[in-house]
């Protein structure tokens, strides 16, 4: 496990020989552990997390997962989901069209609450139909969320919330 510093607090990110296993957000229990010396690809790969929270368009699609023991639906979901770009927003059954499975919405949100990949795998971009947020089980929850699609800019998110009001 290696620890680093972002605008949300202190994340963490776990692998292996085939690729990212875990990334951590702050608040959450498996934080603890012994830190490790990373690899040059995951020191690329927290990197570019922490340029992406700082504000800043990076792309993260090109960092390896080891998707290992995921089923084929939420790998199909994950791999949609690193579809939407920073600063953008997609639907959850924009995310059931994109893989063939327009009925599946509350599936795919049912997939994104087990993402072991937050960041990577955007999740905090997938809202509602009506642009609600909804379903970030991270800490902080909904405040979460909003706090990473302000970063981005996305539309409706431009600015920092100081309350964590509601949307």
């Amino acid at each position: 496990m290696r620890r680093f510093q972002t605008v949300l607090g202190v994340c963490a990110i776990t692998w292996n020989d085939t690729g990212i296993t875990r990334v951590l957000l702050p608040g959450m229990r498996s934080l603890a552990g012994p830190p490790r010396d990373a690899p040059d690809q995951v020191l690329a790969a927290i990197g570019a997390i922490v340029t992406l929270l700082d504000g800043e368009r990076a792309d993260l699609r090109w960092i390896t997962l080891d998707e290992a023991g995921i089923d084929p639906f939420r790998r199909s979901v994950y791999a949609a989901t690193r579809e939407i770009a920073p600063g953008e927003t997609a639907s959850y059954g924009d995310v059931a069209h994109a893989i063939g499975k327009p009925d599946a919405p509350r599936a795919v949100g049912a997939a994104l609450a087990e993402n072991p990949f937050p960041i990577i795998v955007p999740c905090h971009r997938v809202l509602s139909a009506t642009g609600e947020l909804h379903g970030f089980s991270a800490p902080g929850g909904i405040a979460t969320k909003r706090r990473m699609l302000e970063i981005e800019r996305a539309p409706g998110f431009t600015q920092l919330s100081l309350l964590g009001s509601g949307r």
